[in-house]
């Protein structure tokens, strides 16, 4: 299944075309933008634009994704920004994104059209990750930045060249954390049976939900008392 998830992504990707990061321009009036849970509402297709803060680093998950993509979010919702070009986006920019409504094998994303379709506002306060019970990272967090505390049901297992997946589970529905190979988390302490905080962005395949976590310090092996 895992070469059949990254073949799929890929051809996804590689459809979009190239894209470019745009400076503001005065020349043009600006499209009115809607709320990130506005959008996540619409019908797939349609051409939106919103505003919010950035989550993740841009490229994150690009050993999976084959793209640059990150994760944008504001107070209503959160989505994936799917980008063949690197933006240099880091948690916290501000970003004015217009782009399609579209379905990647489950997750939805906002993909831009052309160099204009993203532009960098500066900086903005980080967005905070919610803390969710394991069971309820589905398809209202998705797109949002997530944090959970739970058990280590399944060890690390390799989904080389595309990173490594665990399973944790905290009573309330087992969860997958997919941790890409840009991510540099090293997985050698994390076992079955201890707790692990994750924080990661809330996303999806087909049917089952995932945790992706962004940087080391966003898996922490708890001690056992």
């Amino acid at each position: 299944m895992s070469l059949l998830r990254r073949a799929a992504i890929l051809a996804l990707a590689l459809a979009t075309g190239s894209l470019g990061v745009a400076m503001p321009s005065a020349a043009a009036a600006p499209p009115h933008a809607i709320s990130i849970g506005q959008a996540r509402s619409l019908p797939l297709g349609s051409v939106v634009t919103v505003s919010g803060t950035a989550t993740t680093p841009s490229g994150w998950t690009e050993s999976s994704s084959f793209d640059k993509g990150f994760g944008l979010q504001d107070l209503t919702g959160g989505i994936y920004v799917s980008v063949p070009a690197d933006p240099h986006v880091k948690p916290r920019d501000r970003i004015r994104v217009t782009g399609a409504l579209q379905d990647s094998y489950g997750l939805l994303i906002l993909v831009p059209d052309g160099p204009a379709g993203i532009t960098i506002h500066g900086r903005g306060l980080p967005i905070l990750p919610r803390w969710l019970a394991t069971g309820a990272v589905n398809e209202q967090s998705e797109g949002s930045l997530v944090r959970v505390v739970a058990k280590v049901t399944q060890a690390p297992e390799s989904d080389l060249p595309y990173g490594h997946k665990f399973l944790v589970d905290d009573g309330s529905g087992e969860l997958t954390v997919f941790v890409s190979v840009q991510s540099g988390i090293d997985l050698s302490r994390i076992v079955a049976g201890p707790a692990v905080v994750v924080t990661g962005f809330s996303g999806q395949f087909d049917t089952h939900y995932e945790i992706i976590p962004r940087f080391p310090s966003d898996v922490l092996v708890l001690p056992t008392l």
